[in-house]
């Protein structure tokens, strides 16, 4: 059933989890009416202007990944300590780290592509890619400081990409995919320690999700 590719919610204590709780069972009696690859945008859109939203652009990137990680055979790990960036993707066939991206809540500046170049330096093996996931555009001189690093580096290509573009080529290059992606990144979102995400911000998703889906 539908409902079942939602994580249980237990110990439901106070008002917000009840609230999580009782928006649970709603999807999941709705029957999972399949959303738009923009209304999805619109969706994660909202919810990532909310306050203390740093790690939902992280999540949603790991929820995409994982999907296409099904399709190509890439294996996705989240290593928050010990990694270059915030998501590293290794082929499955190897050990090797081959993509890096990290998130920024902020314009991607060349202090981050220089500190990345010296994380990057300091992994086993050179990487093909470290990717920046910004939530404001770049100054056209830090793509270009990106673009020079790839002779510096010796074949290291750095690029910069802001997060909803990002998932919007996604979701349309793997349309048939956009509401596993979804279900994905609801289950990371409501998985995620309350001190990362804040409980009103899984109440959000939930409920800009109920909205979407009625009005779709």
């Amino acid at each position: 059933m539908l409902r079942d590719r939602w994580p249980a919610v237990v110990h439901m204590t106070d008002p917000i989890r009840l609230r999580i709780d009782q928006r649970l069972a709603e999807l999941g009696s709705a029957g999972g009416t399949e959303l738009s690859a923009e209304h999805t945008l619109r969706l994660l859109g909202n919810q990532f202007r909310c306050p203390s939203a740093y790690r939902l652009p992280p999540l949603a990137l790991i929820a995409a990944l994982r999907c296409l990680a099904d399709q190509t055979r890439a294996r996705i790990a989240d290593e928050q300590t010990g990694a270059a960036g915030d998501v590293e993707i290794t082929l499955v066939s190897e050990e090797r780290v081959r993509t890096v991206y990290e998130m920024k809540q902020k314009a991607v500046t060349i202090d981050d592509l220089d500190r990345a170049v010296e994380k990057a330096a300091g992994l086993p093996h050179r990487i093909d890619n470290y990717i920046f996931v910004g939530s404001e555009p770049a100054d056209p001189a830090v793509q270009e400081h990106a673009t020079e690093l790839y002779d510096s580096t010796g074949g290291t290509e750095f690029a910069i990409l802001d997060c909803l573009g990002f998932l919007r080529h996604f979701l349309h290059l793997f349309h048939r995919s956009r509401m596993a992606f979804l279900d994905a990144y609801q289950q990371l979102v409501l998985a995620e320690p309350d001190s990362a995400v804040s409980l009103p911000l899984k109440e959000v998703f939930l409920s800009l999700r109920q909205q979407a889906e009625a009005e779709s």
